[in-house]
């Protein structure tokens, strides 16, 4: 498999790492001193585009994808709020998008486990939840996309709650996540069910980049010759 990697940062950096050592190529690499290469010929060269940039550039990275006609894995956060946009589009070009807020598979469990605790404890309301994330200082989005989703998966099932917020609250109605930069730390997501008589956690740290990237370089692989639009639960075949 032949990828094109746009962003090639820390992230890039490991994700060409780990698709090396499974036999796979990168013959595109862009980063904000080469966007100019970014095109439509160069990309049509590849199997699958994998892209790790920010809020600011994710959009036009993947439309640039989906108008050559390539594959895109996207692990950018920050940008959901033209999700919809993008999604149609994809669809009106017949294109193929896989995103996901975070590639690890054990995050990805994480999300399973999360969903099946708040199902578990919505019939208890004296228990409050909230959720902490840490993560380094050169991320650039807060809450993190992980966070987001934890957040909306538990939304789903509090009756009583009805948005995240991302500082403390006393509100009963809304969900407070907590954001946290500090150094070094690659991730960990932490949720809790708090009551007078005990608590109740779930919590995932991540040791290295390694993760993220084996996760992203495996939906690659997933996503290269297909169409349509997908998630890390169709990678994983999680149901």
């Amino acid at each position: 498999m032949k990828i094109a990697l746009i962003g090639y940062g820390k992230m890039g950096k490991a994700i060409e790492a780990i698709a090396l050592t499974k036999g796979h190529t990168v013959g595109l690499k862009i980063d904000m001193y080469n966007d100019e290469e970014l095109t439509a010929e160069n990309l049509r060269h590849h199997d699958v585009a994998i892209e790790f940039t920010g809020p600011h550039s994710a959009v036009k990275n993947i439309m640039a994808c989906l108008d050559a006609g390539l594959p895109v894995v996207s692990g950018s956060t920050g940008w959901l709020e033209k999700w919809e946009k993008v999604k149609h589009y994809c669809q009106e070009k017949n294109g193929s998008l896989l995103y996901a807020s975070n590639f690890s598979i054990g995050v990805n469990i994480f999300f399973e486990l999360n969903k099946k605790l708040a199902e578990l404890m919505a019939v208890l309301p004296e228990y409050g939840v909230s959720i902490e994330e840490i993560h380094h200082t050169a991320k650039m989005d807060a809450p993190s996309g992980t966070a987001i989703t934890l957040a909306e998966q538990v939304l789903k099932q509090q009756p009583l709650k009805t948005a995240w917020v991302n500082e403390v609250t006393s509100d009963p109605g809304k969900l407070s996540i907590i954001s946290k930069r500090e150094d070094p730390a690659p991730g960990t997501h932490h949720v809790k069910y708090s009551s007078v008589i005990d608590d109740i956690e779930i919590i995932h740290t991540a040791h290295s980049r390694d993760g993220f990237a084996a996760g992203a370089v495996m939906a690659a692989n997933f996503l290269a010759g297909k169409k349509g639009i997908f998630t890390m639960q169709d990678v994983m075949n999680i149901t």
